[in-house]
């Protein structure tokens, strides 16, 4: 609820400079025509820049209070593994090759004032990785990463924010991974954040053997 009211927020922010972009191109007598040109365009190209921030927010969800992030069911059909990736009560798969997997995921934690007025740290799925432990399987593997959530025409506020080691004084964008673990046909992993990162939990007999065999 707070991302998708952040994400209005912002939205609302886009409209207002829309609107400002508007009057400067049509509004009243044109006055240094060039200048006025320009400044309207300006402010359009500032409006879809924030409606797609806006956009970029919105795919971010809260984290939830003593409740895993997601499970991962995984269902072996020949060399392909079907993962079923459940969250916020909504399913959706991927295939991947491979005898291990990985999963990484963002984080956007508040600092300062966005802080003190209780913002709460939100989380998105970025990736999920898989590897064969052989060099050879893994070279002609054909599914081996699946992006699980993407911006578009690559504003990424996450991104920018990491990359750049831009706060904005309110911003503090984190990267969690659950570390290389087994893949199990009918094996099942609850992925939940604690303090020390993302903690993967098998849920099942064939997890915790996938897990047993694997050390």
């Amino acid at each position: 609820m707070q991302y998708d009211a952040l994400a209005w927020a912002t939205a609302l922010l886009a409209l207002l400079v829309l609107f400002i972009a508007l009057r400067i191109l049509f509004g009243g007598r044109w006055f240094l025509a060039w200048l006025r040109g320009t400044s309207g365009l300006i402010f359009l190209a500032a409006s879809a820049l924030v409606g797609l921030v806006a956009y970029d927010l919105s795919r971010y969800e809260p984290l939830p209070a003593n409740k895993p992030l997601l499970t991962l069911s995984f269902h072996r059909t020949a060399n392909v593994y079907q993962v079923d990736i459940l969250e916020n009560g909504v399913q959706r798969s991927v295939n991947l090759e491979g005898d291990l997997w990985q999963l990484d995921v963002r984080l956007l934690q508040w600092k300062g004032l966005a802080a003190l007025i209780g913002l709460e740290p939100g989380y998105r799925l970025e990736k999920i990785n898989s590897r064969f432990l052989s060099i050879e399987q893994q070279n002609q593997a054909r599914y081996t990463q699946a992006e699980l959530t993407s911006s578009l025409y690559g504003v990424d506020l996450w991104r920018w924010l990491r990359l750049g080691q831009h706060d904005l004084f309110m911003f503090d964008a984190q990267a969690r991974r659950v570390t290389y673990l087994p893949m199990a046909d009918q094996a099942v992993f609850n992925v939940s954040l604690t303090p020390t990162g993302l903690l993967a939990q098998p849920m099942n007999e064939a997890a915790h053997q996938a897990l047993k065999d694997w050390q």
